[in-house]
C-alpha cells in the first residue's frame, strides 16, 4: 500500500512526540511504501543521517514549513500552537498535488498527539485515521489546591483552549471523517465521540525500537540494590513531582534512602523548598537534564520510578522504566495508568492530594522492603513491552490494522455503488 503520514514532529533518537512520528513511520515502512509529511526544522539533519546509516527503500520524507513564517513556531507557546494549525492547512495542498502522482491509498495523521486540531488531510479522496490523539486527559479539581497561581492558569487556559478546538468546525470534521479515531486514553476517547467520531479505540502512541528494547534488556535486575526512587521529566506543577517528594517523607525510609529528579522547569525553587520543609533535603537530588544514554543508565541504578502525573497522553519514561525491569510508581490516570498494569508496578488512585501520597508511599514502602517483588515486577514489565510497545509488535498491528480498514472501506464503497 501506498501510506502517506503528517507527522509534524519526527526524529530519530530522541523521545516524546518526535519519537512518535519517527518510530511510527520507520516501523510501517517495512511493509508498505510510505511518505511523511514533516518539518525541515528539527529533525532533518538526523533524519537524514539515519537513513544514510541504515537505508530503508520505503521510507519518503517531504519537508516543508511555512512560506512567510517558517520560524514562527519559535516564538513561545502560542506561536508554536498557531503555526502547527496553519501547517496542517499547508500539508492538506502539499499532500493533494503528491496524491495526483503517486495515487496513495490511505492518509494517517500522526504527531501531534492532539485531539483538538484538525488534521486536513481528512479532506483527501482517500480513507483517513486519526491518531493516536491524547489531551483530552485533565487533572481532578481536587489537586489543584496545590497548584501555584501560574499553574492554576495553565490549567484553566488548557481546558478553555480544549473547549474552543472541540468547537473548530474543522476539528470536527476531522473526526467526523475519520474511518478510525485512535485515543491514547479514554478519555480522550470521551471526548473524540462527543464531537462525532464513528469509530474510537484505545492506543498508546509510545513504544521502543526493537534495538531499543534489547539494549535496556542488558540492564540486570538486582536483587540487592540501593533505596533508590527516580522521577524524570521537566518540573511542571501538573507532573506531580511535590506528591513523590511528600510520598517519599511520608515512607520514612532509611537515613540512606534516596529520592533523585532529572529535568529542569518552573517548579523546580518550589520541590527544592519543598524538600527543606519536609525534612528530606538531603535525602532528594536534583539532576539537570543530560543525554538519554545517560539519563538510562541513571535509570537503571535506581529501585523504581516514580511518575505522579495528573494529566499526561503518554508517559515515555514509564516504557524505559518497565523495558529496564524496574516496576514504576504511577497514579491512575492517563497514558502512564494504561502503560502500567499491577503486575508492573503501582497505579495509585486519585481521589484527593492525601490518599495519593499515601498510596504512593506505600508503595515505596513495599518496595523497599519486598526485593522478590521488584523482581517479579521488573521481568512483568520487560515481557509487557517486548508484546505490546515494542515497534515491531506495533507496526505489525497498525499494517494489519490498515488492510483490514482498507478492505472494509472497499467494500462499503462496492455496496454503495
Amino acid at each position: 500500500m501506498k501510506v502517506l503520514l503528517s507527522a509534524y514532529a519526527c526524529e530519530p533518537g530522541r523521545g516524546t512526540e518526535l519519537a512518535v512520528g519517527w518510530n511510527t513511520a520507520w516501523a510501517l515502512a517495512k511493509y508498505h511504501e510510505v511518505w511523511v509529511l514533516t518539518r525541515p526544522d528539527d529533525g532533518r539533519e538526523a533524519i537524514e543521517a539515519e537513513l544514510a546509516c541504515n537505508p530503508s527503500p520505503n521510507l519518503h520524507f517531504v519537508y516543508f514549513t511555512l512560506p512567510i513564517w517558517g520560524g514562527g513556531w519559535k516564538w513561545g507557546q502560542g506561536a508554536f500552537q498557531i503555526h502547527y494549525y496553519l501547517w496542517q492547512i499547508q500539508a492538506y495542498f502539499v499532500a493533494r498535488k503528491l496524491h495526483r502522482t503517486l495515487k496513495f491509498d490511505l492518509a494517517h495523521h500522526i504527531t501531534f498527539v492532539k485531539y483538538s486540531t484538525p488534521s486536513f488531510l481528512s479532506l483527501l479522496p482517500i480513507p483517513f485515521i486519526f491518531g493516536p490523539v491524547g489531551g483530552g486527559e485533565s487533572s481532578p479539581k481536587a489537586f489543584w489546591q496545590d497548584f501555584s497561581l501560574r499553574g492554576k492558569v495553565y490549567e484553566l487556559l488548557r481546558n478553555l483552549a480544549r473547549q474552543i478546538g472541540e468547537r473548530d468546525p474543522f476539528s470536527r470534521m476531522t473526526v467526523r471523517r475519520s474511518i478510525l479515531s485512535w485515543a491514547t486514553t479514554e478519555d480522550t476517547a470521551k471526548r473524540l465521540r462527543s464531537m462525532g467520531a464513528q469509530r474510537v479505540e484505545v492506543l498508546s502512541q509510545v513504544g521502543l525500537l526493537a534495538e531499543e528494547v534489547a539494549y535496556l534488556a542488558t540492564f540486570p535486575i538486582p536483587e540487592r540494590s540501593p533505596i533508590r526512587f527516580i522521577s524524570v521529566g521537566r518540573l511542571l506543577h501538573w507532573k506531580g513531582y511535590h506528591l513523590g517528594l511528600q510520598a517519599f517523607a511520608q515512607a520514612s525510609l532509611p537515613q540512606d534512602a534516596e529520592y533523585w529528579i532529572i529535568g529542569k522547569g518552573p517548579e523546580q525553587p518550589r520541590l527544592q523548598r519543598l524538600a527543606e520543609e519536609l525534612g528530606i533535603a538531603l535525602q532528594v537530588k536534583f539532576l539537570p537534564e543530560m543525554p538519554r544514554k545517560e539519563l538510562l543508565q541513571k535509570l537503571g541504578t535506581c529501585l523504581a520510578l516514580v511518575h505522579p502525573s495528573l494529566h499526561e497522553s503518554g508517559g515515555f519514561v514509564c516504557l524505559e522504566a518497565m523495558a529496564l525491569g524496574r516496576p514504576v510508581i504511577c497514579l491512575d490516570l492517563g497514558g502512564p495508568a494504561v502503560q502500567v498494569t499491577p503486575e508492573t508496578g503501582f497505579k495509585v488512585a486519585a481521589d484527593t492530594p492525601n490518599q495519593a501520597i499515601q498510596g504512593i508511599a506505600q508503595a515505596m514502602v513495599k518496595l523497599a522492603q519486598e526485593p522478590e517483588l521488584r523482581s517479579h515486577m521488573g521481568r512483568a514489565g520487560r515481557q509487557r513491552v517486548q508484546e505490546q510497545y515494542n515497534w515491531e509488535s506495533k507496526g505489525k498491528q497498525i499494517s494489519h490494522l490498515y488492510e483490514t480498514l482498507i478492505h472494509q472501506h472497499s467494500c462499503r464503497e462496492h455496496t454503495c455503488l
